[in-house]
């Protein structure tokens, strides 16, 4: 009998160890920690009631921080993801995790779910979040660095230069560290051309296009292409109109540099140059 009772308890805390690691791994979904840092996933950056009611934007507009443990004051990169602003979905880059820094990976509405300005709107919703909560976690509201790829770099531009956007949340724009903008399109968006039923080969130039909001105190500006005989419906040669005007009206922290053999938005060897002018703006900043 003792030896029944005996076996019964081994089983019985057995499986309550195995029960707490499934909990474990449930929560693990949701956030995920090492010695280094710390993840946590879907987070919602809008809170109004308004949008709460909106099943869409409670299923999509999250995102997801990776921040360093054991550190203050830190630098974030907002990351916004690409894909026409039809596709995509938030990723954290693996080659920009364990550089001391926070990385924020956010979604946002996408088209025909949602029409232009939508999309804009959300990507500002989540770069306020991070301005007004990084601190919570660590870091610095001050080293805020705000990038994308493609349709990411699109929005990206759109709500670091035209200052409209972020006004809504009561943030100035200039607050932005600087903005790395890989392949995007500084005219109007093709997508939004789809929309109003306008080709991808028509060049539209409206308050819709990066372009359009040129400024002398615009954040430093870092625009990465790839090969101009290889990149996308002439990625180039927009980004290298954009970086001569923002030249004309007296913007001087501005670069671009076209990756000759790459073809759209090559991540591969951007994050390495992200990196390098992210530490450098830091740096400046100091």
């Amino acid at each position: 009998m003792k030896k029944t009772l005996l076996i019964f308890c081994c089983l019985l805390v057995l499986n309550l160890l195995l029960s707490g690691n499934c909990l474990s791994q449930v929560n693990s979904r949701f956030e995920e920690t090492n010695s280094l840092d710390t993840t946590l996933i879907d987070i919602h950056y809008y809170h109004d009631s308004i949008n709460q009611q909106d099943e869409y934007v409670k299923s999509i507009c999250t995102l997801d921080l990776y921040y360093p443990k054991n550190k203050k004051e830190f630098a974030t990169i907002v990351w916004i993801h690409g894909g026409g602003l039809k596709y995509g979905k938030k990723e954290i880059p693996e080659r920009l995790k364990n550089q001391g820094m926070a990385i924020v990976a956010i979604n946002y509405r996408l088209y025909p779910k949602v029409s232009s300005p939508g999309y804009i709107e959300d990507a500002a919703a989540a770069v306020a979040w991070v301005f007004n909560n990084i601190e919570e976690y660590g870091g610095s509201s001050d080293k805020i660095y705000v990038a994308g790829s493609s349709a990411g770099a699109y929005l990206a531009a759109m709500i670091g230069l035209d200052k409209k956007w972020l006004a809504v949340h009561e943030l100035d724009a200039n607050k932005i560290l600087g903005l790395g903008l890989l392949g995007g399109q500084m005219f109007t968006h093709f997508t939004v051309r789809e929309e109003r039923g306008i080709g991808k080969t028509t060049v539209v130039v409206d308050d819709l296009a990066p372009i359009s909001h040129l400024r002398d105190d615009v954040p430093p500006i870092f625009m990465v292409t790839g090969d101009r005989e290889m990149e996308m419906l002439g990625r180039y040669e927009e980004n290298a109109i954009m970086y001569r005007m923002l030249k004309v009206v007296g913007q001087k922290d501005i670069e671009l540099l076209e990756l000759g053999g790459y073809g759209h938005a090559p991540k591969e060897p951007f994050f390495p140059l992200l990196l390098k002018e992210v530490k450098k703006e830091l740096w400046r900043a100091k």
